[in-house]
């Protein structure tokens, strides 16, 4: 009778062990889609930022996807992902079907979004037309210009307790070539850390007086943060930024 007993747990753990496998090998993989420019002045912290994530994709199980246009993107494509990054990527030149699914993938929540830096380079550029729901997203701004060379300035968190911000400090110093709008956002997003301007020097012409930095647009079903730095590839070297990147990541990731 004992050594039935014996035989029978072993079949129980056995069996639960792999039926266990089987379930954490069928679950399906989080799926990544990163756009990112091929070129110009952001192509080294586009380059950083990708290794980075590949690093991140190999720890958790992710499968990331890259593309440097939008030629691929519609909605049929974009269902296949449940996390859409911007790496330093303008809101111009989109393919009309890419701005339609797009704008359908944010609206109705379909997946997370996070952008980084260039997205809000927004108004007329290269002869592309400002792409007016993409900045009714970003809080209704337009750019106006932005600190040549960059500079470093002091960010106060707004809202401690978000998950985004989970391990940060109350405020940190970074570098980045910051952009000025024509507006605060605030009134249209929620805003999560914004610069002390006293902290830079750059002159009056690039003060905003409130200057958000990171913020969320609640407005839309889909999970989204906006983060301003993403200029420099030494960020990918400093904790506070990688901190916020990987936190940027799981939160949005959460439906």
């Amino acid at each position: 009778m004992r050594k039935f007993i014996l035989l029978y747990l072993i079949y129980i753990t056995i069996t639960s062990s792999y039926a266990n496998a089987k379930l954490h090998h069928d679950k399906p993989k989080i799926r990544i889609f990163a756009l990112a420019e091929n070129g110009g002045g952001h192509a080294l912290f586009d380059r950083a930022a990708k290794i980075w994530l590949n690093k991140l994709a190999e720890e958790k199980g992710f499968i990331i996807d890259y593309a440097s246009d939008t030629k691929k993107i519609n909605k049929e494509f974009l269902k296949q992902y449940q996390l859409f990054i911007q790496l330093d990527y303008p809101p111009y030149p989109w393919e009309k079907e890419a701005q339609e699914a797009f704008k359908d993938y944010i609206v109705n929540g379909k997946g997370g979004w996070i952008g980084f830096h260039h997205p809000t380079l927004l108004g007329v550029f290269d002869n592309y037309p400002m792409w007016q729901w993409y900045s009714d997203f970003m809080g209704k701004i337009e750019f106006k210009r932005h600190i040549p060379g960059g500079t470093f300035a002091k960010l106060n968190l707004e809202e401690k307790k978000h998950p985004v911000l989970k391990g940060l400090p109350a405020s940190f110093t970074t570098r980045d070539e910051w952009y000025i709008y024509n507006r605060s956002p605030r009134p249209n997003v929620h805003v999560l850390a914004s610069i002390d301007e006293s902290t830079y020097n750059p002159g009056k012409d690039v003060m905003m007086g409130d200057h958000p930095v990171i913020w969320s647009n609640e407005q839309v079903k889909a999970k989204n943060i906006y983060i301003a730095m993403g200029h420099f590839p030494e960020l990918l070297e400093d904790k506070n930024f990688t901190t916020l990147f990987r936190n940027s990541i799981l939160w949005t990731l959460k439906h």
